[in-house]
Protein backbone atom coordinates (compact mmCIF):
# COMPACT_ATOMS: atom_id res chain seq x y z
CA UNK A 1 0.00 0.00 0.00
CA UNK A 2 1.61 3.57 -1.06
CA UNK A 3 2.53 5.14 2.10
CA UNK A 4 0.52 7.94 3.57
CA UNK A 5 -2.75 5.98 1.89
CA UNK A 6 -5.47 4.25 4.35
CA UNK A 7 -7.30 1.64 3.90
CA UNK A 8 -11.29 2.21 3.63
CA UNK A 9 -13.87 0.34 5.88
CA UNK A 10 -15.28 0.36 9.01
CA UNK A 11 -14.30 -1.93 11.49
CA UNK A 12 -15.08 -2.79 14.99
CA UNK A 13 -13.26 -4.06 17.98
CA UNK A 14 -14.46 -4.37 21.34
CA UNK A 15 -17.12 -1.58 22.32
CA UNK A 16 -15.58 0.88 19.51
CA UNK A 17 -15.82 1.08 15.97
CA UNK A 18 -12.93 2.62 13.46
CA UNK A 19 -13.82 4.24 10.29
CA UNK A 20 -9.73 3.95 8.78
CA UNK A 21 -10.22 6.01 6.22
CA UNK A 22 -11.49 9.17 8.10
CA UNK A 23 -10.28 8.69 11.39
CA UNK A 24 -13.77 8.73 13.18
CA UNK A 25 -13.85 6.79 16.49
CA UNK A 26 -17.01 5.79 17.83
CA UNK A 27 -17.78 4.04 21.47
CA UNK A 28 -21.15 2.03 21.98
CA UNK A 29 -22.46 4.12 18.74
CA UNK A 30 -21.44 7.43 20.06
CA UNK A 31 -19.01 10.02 18.49
CA UNK A 32 -15.34 9.89 19.88
CA UNK A 33 -12.90 12.58 18.80
CA UNK A 34 -11.11 12.02 15.93
CA UNK A 35 -7.83 10.20 15.73
CA UNK A 36 -5.33 12.30 13.54
CA UNK A 37 -1.53 12.24 12.93
CA UNK A 38 0.87 9.90 14.56
CA UNK A 39 -1.55 8.32 16.38
CA UNK A 40 -3.81 7.54 14.10
CA UNK A 41 -0.87 6.00 11.51
CA UNK A 42 0.51 3.43 14.62
CA UNK A 43 -3.47 2.38 14.53
CA UNK A 44 -3.75 2.02 11.12
CA UNK A 45 -0.75 -0.07 11.08
CA UNK A 46 -1.45 -2.37 13.72
CA UNK A 47 -4.91 -3.08 12.65
CA UNK A 48 -3.69 -4.40 9.12
CA UNK A 49 -2.36 -6.87 11.08
CA UNK A 50 -4.17 -7.86 14.20
CA UNK A 51 -2.40 -10.43 16.50
CA UNK A 52 0.87 -9.94 14.79
CA UNK A 53 3.76 -7.94 16.21
CA UNK A 54 4.46 -4.91 15.06
CA UNK A 55 7.97 -4.43 15.87
CA UNK A 56 9.31 -0.09 16.56
CA UNK A 57 11.41 -0.11 13.78
CA UNK A 58 8.43 -0.76 11.36
CA UNK A 59 6.32 2.24 13.52
CA UNK A 60 9.66 4.27 12.42
CA UNK A 61 9.92 3.97 9.18
CA UNK A 62 5.99 4.42 8.56
CA UNK A 63 5.76 7.33 11.03
CA UNK A 64 9.22 9.41 10.43
CA UNK A 65 10.99 9.56 6.77
CA UNK A 66 14.57 7.90 7.13
CA UNK A 67 16.14 11.63 6.96
CA UNK A 68 14.05 13.00 9.67
CA UNK A 69 15.68 13.74 13.09
CA UNK A 70 13.31 13.20 16.02
CA UNK A 71 13.90 11.56 19.42
CA UNK A 72 12.26 8.68 18.26
CA UNK A 73 11.69 6.62 21.62
CA UNK A 74 9.97 9.26 23.44
CA UNK A 75 7.81 10.67 19.91
CA UNK A 76 6.84 6.68 19.62
CA UNK A 77 5.61 6.23 23.15
CA UNK A 78 4.01 9.34 23.14
CA UNK A 79 2.07 8.41 20.24
CA UNK A 80 1.46 5.24 21.95
CA UNK A 81 0.09 7.05 24.88
CA UNK A 82 -2.53 9.40 23.09
CA UNK A 83 -4.04 6.31 21.44
CA UNK A 84 -3.89 4.03 24.16
CA UNK A 85 -5.85 7.20 25.70
CA UNK A 86 -8.20 7.63 22.98
CA UNK A 87 -9.23 3.85 23.56
CA UNK A 88 -9.29 3.91 27.67
CA UNK A 89 -6.69 1.19 27.14
CA UNK A 90 -3.94 0.43 29.67
CA UNK A 91 -0.28 -0.54 28.55
CA UNK A 92 -0.18 -2.79 32.13
CA UNK A 93 -3.41 -4.55 31.73
CA UNK A 94 -4.60 -3.87 27.75
CA UNK A 95 -7.52 -4.78 26.25
CA UNK A 96 -6.27 -3.32 22.78
CA UNK A 97 -2.49 -2.48 22.55
CA UNK A 98 -0.15 -4.69 23.74
CA UNK A 99 3.53 -4.00 24.81
CA UNK A 100 6.44 -6.39 23.78
CA UNK A 101 9.28 -4.40 25.65
CA UNK A 102 12.19 -3.84 23.47
CA UNK A 103 10.38 -5.24 20.13
CA UNK A 104 6.95 -3.37 19.60
CA UNK A 105 3.53 -3.88 20.20
CA UNK A 106 0.87 -6.14 19.13
CA UNK A 107 -3.15 -5.51 18.59
CA UNK A 108 -4.54 -8.24 20.82
CA UNK A 109 -8.37 -7.63 20.83
CA UNK A 110 -10.93 -9.63 18.35
CA UNK A 111 -10.99 -7.55 15.12
CA UNK A 112 -14.31 -7.54 12.57
CA UNK A 113 -15.47 -5.81 9.66
CA UNK A 114 -18.72 -3.55 10.59
CA UNK A 115 -21.48 -2.61 8.38
CA UNK A 116 -20.45 1.27 6.97
CA UNK A 117 -24.40 1.85 7.18
CA UNK A 118 -24.20 1.97 10.97
CA UNK A 119 -21.40 4.92 11.21
CA UNK A 120 -22.83 7.77 9.61
CA UNK A 121 -20.49 9.56 8.21
CA UNK A 122 -21.50 13.14 9.14
CA UNK A 123 -20.53 12.21 12.65
CA UNK A 124 -16.94 13.14 12.50
CA UNK A 125 -14.91 12.87 15.40
CA UNK A 126 -13.41 16.56 14.83
CA UNK A 127 -17.35 17.51 15.55
CA UNK A 128 -17.46 14.56 18.27
CA UNK A 129 -14.36 16.81 20.05
CA UNK A 130 -15.85 20.68 19.62
CA UNK A 131 -19.35 18.72 21.02
CA UNK A 132 -17.37 17.48 23.84
CA UNK A 133 -15.37 20.76 24.36
CA UNK A 134 -18.20 23.37 24.18
CA UNK A 135 -21.66 21.60 24.47
CA UNK A 136 -23.33 20.14 27.56
CA UNK A 137 -23.18 16.46 28.05
CA UNK A 138 -25.80 14.59 27.22
CA UNK A 139 -25.43 12.45 30.15
CA UNK A 140 -25.40 13.56 33.74
CA UNK A 141 -22.81 10.59 34.92
CA UNK A 142 -19.07 11.61 34.57
CA UNK A 143 -16.51 9.18 32.55
CA UNK A 144 -13.35 8.37 32.76
CA UNK A 145 -11.85 11.05 31.19
CA UNK A 146 -13.62 13.55 33.79
CA UNK A 147 -12.60 11.77 36.95
CA UNK A 148 -9.11 11.82 38.87
CA UNK A 149 -6.95 8.80 38.80
CA UNK A 150 -6.41 6.72 41.55
CA UNK A 151 -3.96 3.39 42.25
CA UNK A 152 -6.49 -0.42 40.64
CA UNK A 153 -5.72 -1.76 44.09
CA UNK A 154 -7.14 0.88 45.92
CA UNK A 155 -10.44 1.50 43.78
CA UNK A 156 -10.85 -1.72 43.60
CA UNK A 157 -10.54 -2.45 47.68
CA UNK A 158 -12.97 0.70 47.56
CA UNK A 159 -15.35 -1.62 45.36
CA UNK A 160 -15.08 -4.80 47.51
CA UNK A 161 -15.91 -3.24 50.69
CA UNK A 162 -19.34 -1.50 48.86
CA UNK A 163 -20.04 -4.95 48.05
CA UNK A 164 -19.91 -6.01 51.32
CA UNK A 165 -22.17 -3.85 52.69
CA UNK A 166 -24.68 -4.92 49.96
CA UNK A 167 -24.05 -8.50 51.29
CA UNK A 168 -25.04 -7.46 54.43
CA UNK A 169 -27.99 -5.71 53.96
CA UNK A 170 -28.94 -8.77 51.92
CA UNK A 171 -28.51 -11.08 54.75
CA UNK A 172 -29.45 -9.58 57.30
CA UNK A 173 -32.88 -8.43 55.66
CA UNK A 174 -33.67 -12.68 54.21
CA UNK A 175 -32.15 -13.68 58.04
CA UNK A 176 -35.11 -11.39 59.72
CA UNK A 177 -37.68 -12.37 57.33
CA UNK A 178 -40.67 -12.62 60.32
CA UNK A 179 -40.18 -9.20 62.22
CA UNK A 180 -39.99 -7.80 58.43
CA UNK A 181 -43.16 -9.76 58.03
CA UNK A 182 -44.99 -8.44 61.03
CA UNK A 183 -43.78 -4.71 60.28
CA UNK A 184 -45.16 -4.68 56.60
CA UNK A 185 -48.00 -6.33 57.99
CA UNK A 186 -48.63 -3.01 60.11
CA UNK A 187 -48.42 -0.65 57.75
CA UNK A 188 -49.81 -2.20 54.82
CA UNK A 189 -52.56 -4.49 52.82
CA UNK A 190 -49.62 -5.53 50.02
CA UNK A 191 -47.36 -6.58 52.76
CA UNK A 192 -47.54 -10.15 51.09
CA UNK A 193 -46.47 -9.16 47.65
CA UNK A 194 -43.62 -6.62 49.35
CA UNK A 195 -42.20 -9.58 50.98
CA UNK A 196 -42.20 -11.51 48.06
CA UNK A 197 -40.26 -8.72 46.23
CA UNK A 198 -37.91 -8.17 48.70
CA UNK A 199 -37.25 -11.91 48.83
CA UNK A 200 -36.50 -11.90 45.17
CA UNK A 201 -34.31 -8.94 44.90
CA UNK A 202 -31.97 -10.07 48.19
CA UNK A 203 -31.51 -13.39 46.89
CA UNK A 204 -30.77 -11.85 42.85
CA UNK A 205 -28.64 -8.92 44.92
CA UNK A 206 -26.51 -11.50 46.67
CA UNK A 207 -25.69 -13.23 43.82
CA UNK A 208 -25.05 -10.04 41.86
CA UNK A 209 -22.22 -8.68 44.75
CA UNK A 210 -20.95 -12.64 45.01
CA UNK A 211 -20.03 -12.16 41.42
CA UNK A 212 -18.68 -8.49 41.21
CA UNK A 213 -16.47 -9.49 44.71
CA UNK A 214 -14.80 -12.06 43.38
CA UNK A 215 -14.30 -10.13 40.15
CA UNK A 216 -12.62 -7.40 42.19
CA UNK A 217 -10.59 -9.55 44.80
CA UNK A 218 -9.37 -12.09 41.52
CA UNK A 219 -8.53 -9.04 39.40
CA UNK A 220 -10.37 -9.74 36.52
CA UNK A 221 -9.30 -7.53 33.91
CA UNK A 222 -12.88 -6.08 32.23
CA UNK A 223 -14.64 -5.20 35.66
CA UNK A 224 -15.11 -1.76 35.22
CA UNK A 225 -16.41 -2.51 31.51
CA UNK A 226 -19.05 -5.04 32.99
CA UNK A 227 -19.63 -3.19 35.42
CA UNK A 228 -20.73 -0.62 33.53
CA UNK A 229 -23.10 -2.81 31.28
CA UNK A 230 -24.48 -4.32 34.25
CA UNK A 231 -25.77 -0.79 35.84
CA UNK A 232 -28.67 -0.02 33.79
CA UNK A 233 -29.97 -3.14 35.91
CA UNK A 234 -28.29 -2.64 39.15
CA UNK A 235 -29.51 0.86 39.34
CA UNK A 236 -32.90 0.15 39.97
CA UNK A 237 -32.46 -2.82 42.25
CA UNK A 238 -30.14 -0.80 44.00
CA UNK A 239 -32.19 2.43 44.81
CA UNK A 240 -34.88 0.08 45.85
CA UNK A 241 -33.12 -1.20 48.51
CA UNK A 242 -31.81 2.18 48.97
CA UNK A 243 -35.15 2.63 50.99
CA UNK A 244 -34.50 -0.52 53.49
CA UNK A 245 -33.35 2.09 56.45
CA UNK A 246 -36.79 2.47 56.64
CA UNK A 247 -37.61 -1.21 57.84
CA UNK A 248 -35.50 0.00 61.19
CA UNK A 249 -38.03 3.42 61.54
CA UNK A 250 -39.05 2.26 65.07
CA UNK A 251 -35.78 1.08 66.14
CA UNK A 252 -33.68 4.62 65.04
CA UNK A 253 -35.87 7.16 64.00
CA UNK A 254 -36.79 9.12 61.01
CA UNK A 255 -33.69 10.80 60.70
CA UNK A 256 -31.39 8.46 61.14
CA UNK A 257 -33.55 6.78 58.47
CA UNK A 258 -33.38 9.97 56.22
CA UNK A 259 -29.44 9.90 56.62
CA UNK A 260 -29.09 6.41 55.91
CA UNK A 261 -31.42 6.30 52.75
CA UNK A 262 -29.68 9.14 51.07
CA UNK A 263 -26.41 7.27 51.64
CA UNK A 264 -27.71 4.33 49.73
CA UNK A 265 -29.19 6.27 46.89
CA UNK A 266 -25.29 7.69 45.94
CA UNK A 267 -23.90 4.72 46.21
CA UNK A 268 -24.69 3.23 43.01
CA UNK A 269 -22.62 6.20 41.59
CA UNK A 270 -19.55 5.66 44.30
CA UNK A 271 -19.53 2.23 42.89
CA UNK A 272 -19.20 3.19 38.79
CA UNK A 273 -17.03 6.55 39.76
CA UNK A 274 -14.41 4.55 41.75
CA UNK A 275 -14.51 1.65 38.81
CA UNK A 276 -13.75 3.96 36.02
CA UNK A 277 -11.08 6.53 38.37
CA UNK A 278 -8.73 2.79 38.97
CA UNK A 279 -9.34 2.40 35.01
CA UNK A 280 -7.94 6.16 35.01
CA UNK A 281 -5.07 5.69 37.22
CA UNK A 282 -4.06 2.44 35.20
CA UNK A 283 -3.56 4.99 31.86
CA UNK A 284 -2.21 7.82 33.67
CA UNK A 285 0.63 5.77 35.46
CA UNK A 286 0.82 3.28 32.16
CA UNK A 287 4.73 2.93 30.64
CA UNK A 288 6.29 1.92 27.71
Amino acid sequence: MPEGQKPNGVIRFGVFEFDRASGDLRKDGKARPRLQGQPLDVLLQLLERPGEIITREELRQRLWPADTFVDFDHSLNTAVNKLREALEDSASNPRFIQTLPRRGYRFIAPVAQADPHEFPAGASGAAAGESAAGAPRASLLSDAQELPGVARGTARLLFSLIQFLYLGIYIAALARLRLIDAFLTDRTSYAALLLAVLIATATVGVAVRLYLLAAAIFGYRGLARQFLRLFPAIFPLDEAWALSPFLLLDRIGIGLVMAMTAALLFLPFSERSILLMGERGAQSTSRF
